[in-house]
C-alpha cells in the first residue's frame, strides 16, 4: 500500500478488494455483452425466418424486404442492422442455419458479422464449423477470419511433415503437430522466389506481425540469429520463438533452396543445444520447424526417421496464385436475390 493509501486511512486489504471487484465487474461486463448478441443474433434468425415463411407462402419478392428495411429504419433510428442487404443476410442465415448452429458450434457466440462472412464465403458446412470454432476459440476478428478463410488456413494446418508422433508423448505431438502449416505464405513480405535466406529472414523481422499472425496463435518472437556457445564454438540459430501453450522452444530454420536431407542435422543440433543450455525444467522438449523452398515429402520423411529430436518440415510461398473459392462459396447480395427468386418462382412487386 501506498503513502498516499495510508494518509487515506484505507485497510489493508483494500488493493486486493479493488482488483476483486474489478475482475468481477469486467466479467459481469462480458457475459452481458454475450448475452446481448445472443439476443441479437436469435432476433435475426427469427426476422430471417420470417421472410422465408413469407414469401413461401406469399410469394412476393426482394422490394417487399427493401421496403420493410426503410420502415425499420424508421421505427429504430438509434438502431443498426435495418438494411435490406442485412435483412437478406438474415433471410440466408434462417435458411442454412435453421437451429441457430454453424454445424455443432452455437452461432450466437459469434458476432453477426463473423457469421455473414462463414456463411458467404465458405459452402461447405465441416469448413463453416471448423472456422466458426477457432474464431471462437482463438478470438479472431472478422478481418484475421477472411484472412485465414482465404488463405486456406484449415486445409494448411497440420499439414507439414514431421516426426512428431514417434518423438513426443500424447496428447503434446498432436498439439505440436496442429501448430504447424504446410504451406506457409510470405507473399506479404513482397519477395521474389529468388530471394536469399537472409533477405527473407531481414523481411520477416520487418513483418513479424503479419509472421506471427501467419505462424499461429501462441508463438512469442525471442530473437533472430539467436547465438548459441558450444565450448567456444558459435552458432547461430535463424529464428527462435517459445510456443505459449505447447510451453517449448521453436527453433526456425530457413533455406532458400529445396530440401536436403543434411538440413535436418544442422537442426537437430541446434535443438540438442537448445534443450541443454536454454529450456527450463519444466518446459517441454524443444520443437524444430525447417522452413524450406521446395521439399519431396517422402524424401523429408525418410529423414526425419532416424531423428531423435521432434522436428517438422515444410514449405513457404513467397509469390502465390492462389485458386478462386468456387463461385457457391461467395453468394453475393445479387446471386443471394436470385436465389430468393429462383427458389421462390417469384417476381419482384412492382
Amino acid at each position: 500500500m501506498s503513502s498516499e493509501d495510508n494518509a487515506l486511512g484505507l485497510p489493508k486489504d483494500y488493493a486486493d478488494w479493488l482488483a476483486q471487484l474489478k475482475s468481477k465487474i469486467a466479467q459481469a461486463r462480458q457475459r452481458a455483452a454475450f448475452a446481448v448478441n445472443a439476443e441479437l443474433i436469435n432476433l435475426y434468425r427469427q426476422i430471417g425466418g420470417e421472410i422465408v415463411s413469407r414469401q413461401a407462402e406469399q410469394g412476393w419478392g426482394s422490394k417487399v424486404i427493401e421496403r420493410l428495411a426503410h420502415d425499420l429504419k424508421d421505427a429504430f433510428p438509434d438502431m443498426r442492422g435495418w438494411s435490406s442487404s442485412n435483412l437478406k443476410y438474415m433471410r440466408f442465415f434462417a435458411q442454412h442455419c435453421p437451429d441457430g448452429l454453424i454445424g455443432q458450434q452455437p452461432a450466437d457466440q459469434l458476432p453477426w458479422f463473423h457469421i455473414v462472412t462463414l456463411l458467404t464465403k465458405l459452402a461447405d458446412t465441416e469448413e463453416r464449423e471448423w472456422y466458426a470454432l477457432q474464431a471462437v476459440q482463438q478470438g479472431w476478428s472478422r478481418t484475421s477470419l477472411e484472412v485465414h478463410i482465404k488463405n486456406r488456413l484449415r486445409q494448411r494446418q497440420g499439414a507439414a511433415v514431421s516426426n512428431f508422433a514417434a518423438r513426443l508423448p500424447l496428447p503434446h505431438a498432436n498439439l505440436a503437430q496442429e501448430a504447424l502449416k504446410d504451406p506457409y505464405l510470405f507473399d506479404f513480405l513482397g519477395l521474389g522466389d529468388d530471394a536469399q535466406e537472409r533477405e527473407i529472414e531481414n523481411a520477416l523481422i520487418r513483418h513479424i506481425i503479419r509472421f506471427l499472425l501467419e505462424l499461429g496463435a501462441g508463438f512469442a518472437f525471442v530473437g533472430r540469429q539467436f547465438r548459441l556457445d558450444v565450448d567456444g564454438d558459435e552458432f547461430f540459430i535463424d529464428l527462435l520463438f517459445y510456443h505459449t501453450r505447447l510451453k517449448c522452444y521453436v527453433v526456425v530454420e530457413l533455406k532458400a533452396t529445396a530440401f536436403k536431407p543434411e538440413h535436418i542435422g544442422q537442426l537437430n543440433f541446434y535443438l540438442a543445444v537448445v534443450d541443454a543450455q536454454i529450456k527450463a525444467a519444466d518446459d517441454q522438449p524443444t520443437i524444430g520447424l525447417l522452413l524450406c523452398k521446395k521439399q519431396n515429402r517422402l524424401v523429408a520423411q525418410y529423414a526425419l526417421s532416424g531423428i531423435d529430436k521432434p522436428i517438422g518440415v515444410a514449405e513457404y510461398q513467397l509469390l502465390r496464385d492462389l485458386p478462386e473459392t468456387l463461385a457457391s462459396n461467395l453468394p453475393s447480395i445479387a446471386e443471394i436475390e436470385a436465389e430468393m427468386a429462383m427458389d421462390m418462382g417469384v417476381i419482384d412487386d412492382e
